[in-house]
């Protein structure tokens, strides 16, 4: 299907490689994780994400059920994982939870460099901490996580969206300033002028482009509570050394957002330039009829990620390849197999019962370290010859030390 990729070996290596080093860096610092359902109720959604966005109005699979319940894919993380908070009553312990999902998203949405319609995330969020040191912790985990993975031309951009508040008087003067552009827009800045305005800012039509880099900022319009919290958080990074740069443009696409928002963008990703992105959403928790229970994060796009870094290696060959001739042969290559794979050694045989010749090519096709040959002749000797194949020499082992010489020349990893 258009949008929806298989990832094949080597491939899957790096995928692991991101994951593993995501549980062990959140793992460090404290986070647990969690792991919630792709299918949810579609109202989860609506009410989180904002039923004026883009996600919301053009890009969710949803789709009515059998029993005529209307349920989604999910999108986003963030959502679901709010859901699991109040629906479990996680606060009942403490409000405090710092959790971390990884997984698919789907949208519906045209496919792209980076982005697809089925596409992964590995998404972070701290619920219950409304203190701006919580902002700049989440922001040096993420550069932390990315400069340990190997990203390469990563910053950080933050801004500060306010509160509810100090955000109307500027959602009017911006759509005041918009109205008077009005046929300077594309269709879609024009319909969400009235509802989402600051997307606007997102949009990447050179005419709307244009028309933003004259609009008035949010900036100018924060209370002093959100002043003073994004001059704290910009003074946190710095406590801790984490380069930012101030970025007035930044806007998010999801409703929730309130007061620090940020991206990290990376080179040669083209417009779509964004890696990573998150920030706070103060009043997520209560609208999805939760607690007055304050959250942040992030999500790290797991395809725009790997874009940064370099090509797969080849896929590395099995250690050992076994090659038997005749019946008895190979039953005993079976079993020496089987020991060595447990005890850590990769181990391949051929099952077909080609010619000496055909399996040594397959060793070599395979980029296998070492040849193992029993033919019948070495069973009569109650000798086995182990070749190096990169050295090409070889020497003849007996048979029941055979395991033990094995492992001494290739190695072993932990035994079962």
């Amino acid at each position: 299907m258009k949008g929806f990729s298989d990832i094949l070996p080597p491939e899957t290596g790096r995928w692991r490689v991101l994951e593993e080093r995501a549980r062990e860096v959140l793992g460090g610092f404290g986070f647990s994780e969690i792991r919630v359902p792709v299918l949810e109720r579609t109202e989860l959604f609506s009410r989180s994400i904002g039923e004026e966005t883009d996600i919301v109005e053009k890009e969710m699979y949803t789709f009515t059920d059998r029993s005529g319940e209307l349920i989604t894919l999910r999108p986003e993380a963030t959502a679901s994982v709010a859901r699991a908070y109040i629906e479990h009553k996680m606060y009942a312990f403490d409000p405090m939870a710092k959790l971390y999902a990884i997984g698919p998203m789907f949208r519906h949405e045209k496919p792209q460099m980076g982005r697809y319609r089925q596409f992964h995330q590995i998404d972070v969020e701290v619920f219950g901490i409304s203190h701006p040191m919580i902002d700049a912790e989440v922001m040096a985990i993420l550069m932390y996580y990315l400069s340990i993975v190997g990203a390469k031309g990563c910053a950080l951009q933050i801004n500060s969206l306010g509160c509810p508040r100090c955000r109307l008087p500027y959602k009017e003067d911006l759509q005041a300033f918009l109205r008077g552009h009005f046929s300077q827009l594309c269709p879609d800045c024009q319909r969400r002028m009235e509802k989402n305005p600051l997307r606007g800012f997102d949009c990447k039509v050179q005419g709307c482009q244009e028309v933003m880099s004259k609009a008035p900022l949010v900036e100018g319009y924060l209370c002093q509570d959100c002043a003073e919290h994004f001059a704290r958080v910009r003074a946190f990074l710095e406590t801790i050394e984490v380069p930012y740069s101030v970025n007035p443009r930044m806007v998010r696409g999801l409703d929730y957002y309130t007061k620090t928002t940020f991206e990290v963008v990376a080179e040669g990703l083209g417009a779509q330039d964004a890696v990573a992105a998150g920030g706070r959403y103060d009043h997520l928790i209560e609208d999805l009829g939760g607690g007055n229970i304050p959250g942040t994060g992030f999500a790290i796009g797991m395809e725009r990620l790997l874009l940064t870094l370099p090509e797969a290696p080849p896929s590395r060959g099995p250690s050992l390849f076994i090659a038997a001739l005749g019946e008895e042969a190979q039953r005993e290559a079976f079993n020496l197999s089987y020991r060595l794979n447990l005890a850590g050694v990769t181990t391949m045989v051929d099952y077909e019962g080609r010619s000496l010749k055909a399996q040594m090519r397959r060793a070599n096709k395979f980029g296998a370290l070492y040849a193992l040959i029993i033919g019948e002749d070495e069973l009569r000797k109650g000798k086995v010859i182990l070749r190096d194949m990169k050295e090409r020499r070889q020497q003849e082992i007996p048979l029941p030390s055979v395991f033990e010489e094995v492992i001494s020349w290739v190695g072993g990893g932990s035994s079962y």
